[in-house]
């Protein structure tokens, strides 16, 4: 097997790209268990809103983790594509989950606003400038992974816009320092949510397309077919069908009719080495016949 090299390569890739996953979950698992403690004893709603957003994010960066793992196995007995699609799910858990924190934010968080408990806001800006800090080592850690695979581009993501969020809570506590205006806090915790929200439903959309089995953004199955239907001794394309079994796995078949006289197989060859080059799709399927006689009797009378 010409390829057995360029595997081993990748897995040694992907095992650091592992190591560095688990030390940001690391990271982010000690910020967490602070965040959730000074949460309560500062009466901070802006840093139990960000913890949530954590705790997702390193579910998702963990997730991620065993979805790659277990990508990596080889597909066996009736799981023919392995365990790909775990990735999927796990999107999908992961987006429902930001959804419903988020209502739950909203609701306490428009409770607050009409009553503000006392913020100790010194503790607060402690931690949110402790939780920027470690969400840009986590940052820095994932920016070296490989960022090609859903899971990686995902958590960086995810760790981004965390890091957005303390902001929000740093810049809410140095105004309740400055003005002692305490629904600083809430408004934060608001704005914080509203992030959770949009990561959530890009998570369920995305998620929620792929097992659709709708065609992968950027890929136009009218267009493929045109572009196929275009190629020489070619009749016609039917029964075109392209989706995405996991993030970076489009795949496509095709039922292809070629002219009695062609060659299918030259035609089939022709065709996987277009699909590869213009638009990247690797793993097709293409069932190709000659095309009945009578068909080809009935072109001359369609109007040019």
């Amino acid at each position: 097997m010409s390829d057995h090299h360029h595997h081993h390569h990748r897995d040694d890739l992907a095992r650091a790209g592992d190591r560095r996953l688990i030390v940001a979950i690391g990271l982010i698992g000690a910020l967490l268990c602070g965040e959730v403690a000074v949460g309560v004893i500062a009466h901070s709603l802006a840093l139990l809103s960000d913890a949530a957003h954590m705790l997702t994010d390193a579910a998702a960066i963990g997730l991620a983790l065993v979805a790659v793992r277990l990508a990596r196995r080889p597909a066996k007995g009736a799981l023919t594509f392995g365990l790909r699609r775990v990735e999927v799910l796990a999107g999908q858990a992961n987006g429902v989950t930001l959804l419903v924190l988020a209502v739950l934010i909203v609701y306490e968080a428009v409770r607050r606003l009409v009553s503000p408990p006392h913020v100790r806001p010194e503790l607060v800006l402690a931690v949110a400038l402790a939780g920027a800090a470690v969400n840009l080592a986590a940052t820095w850690v994932l920016a070296g992974a490989d960022r090609r695979s859903l899971g990686v581009e995902g958590s960086f993501q995810h760790v981004l816009t965390d890091l957005f969020a303390f902001i929000g809570t740093a810049i809410a506590a140095v105004v309740i320092l400055a003005s002692g205006f305490e629904r600083a806090d809430p408004i934060a915790s608001l704005l914080v949510a509203g992030l959770m929200t949009r990561s959530g439903y890009t998570l369920v959309a995305t998620s929620t397309r792929m097992f659709l089995e709708a065609a992968p953004a950027g890929l136009d199955p009218q267009a493929i077919g045109l572009a196929l239907a275009a190629q020489p001794a070619i009749v016609e394309v039917h029964d075109l069908h392209v989706w995405e079994v996991t993030s970076d796995f489009p795949a496509l078949s095709a039922h292809v009719l070629v002219e009695p006289a062609g060659d299918c197989h030259a035609a089939r060859r022709h065709l996987t080495a277009l699909l590869a080059e213009r638009f990247g799709i690797e793993h097709t399927t293409l069932q190709v016949d000659h095309a009945p006689v009578e068909l080809l009797k009935i072109e001359p009378a369609k109007p040019r």
